[in-house]
């Protein structure tokens, strides 16, 4: 973490974890629909879309496609790469993380009537969805399986000796 940024903690989801935690939220959803489709919110919600879409045997995917986040850095605007026709009505937006909230207003301004989900939520941005599976701290940063690596780490009791 740099000093400068907001996030004080790390957060690392497996493969297997985020697997578990979009099931639970297929779970969660199933009740809800049908759907008429899934509007995954990429790249993040692209992985649990494809999991929910299976659970929930939901063929029509779509995508809306926005760029907001560099590695850690904030930037200052949502931009949108490819919207989405219509209000969402009967649809099913999936993200894996709600985290300020930004990137979910531009997406409820685009689809106000979709059902919107996310695996992972924080307290700032957990008023703009409809369900989600684990609350995280807003000072956590997520790091996704397809954000790492394996690799050798320092043990907790070793670092403060470097």
């Amino acid at each position: 973490m740099s000093k400068n940024s907001d996030y004080q903690k790390t957060y690392p989801i497996s493969w297997d974890q985020l697997h578990r935690d979009s099931k639970a939220l297929a779970w969660r959803l199933l009740n809800i629909g049908p759907f008429k489709g899934i509007i995954a919110i990429t790249r993040g919600g692209l992985v649990p879309a494809a999991i929910i879409a299976r659970e929930l045997d939901i063929r029509l995917v779509d995508t809306i496609c926005l760029s907001s986040y560099d590695w850690q850095d904030r930037k200052g605007e949502v931009n949108t790469l490819k919207s989405f026709d219509g209000d969402g009505k009967g649809w099913l937006i999936i993200d894996d993380l709600v985290d300020t909230g930004r990137t979910a207003q531009v997406v409820r301004e685009i689809v106000p009537e979709a059902h919107f989900a996310t695996v992972y939520a924080k307290p700032a941005g957990r008023p703009m969805v409809d369900t989600f599976i684990t609350e995280v701290s807003q000072d956590t940063w997520i790091l996704f399986p397809w954000d790492t690596e394996s690799q050798f780490v320092v043990p907790l009791a070793g670092r403060d000796k470097r």
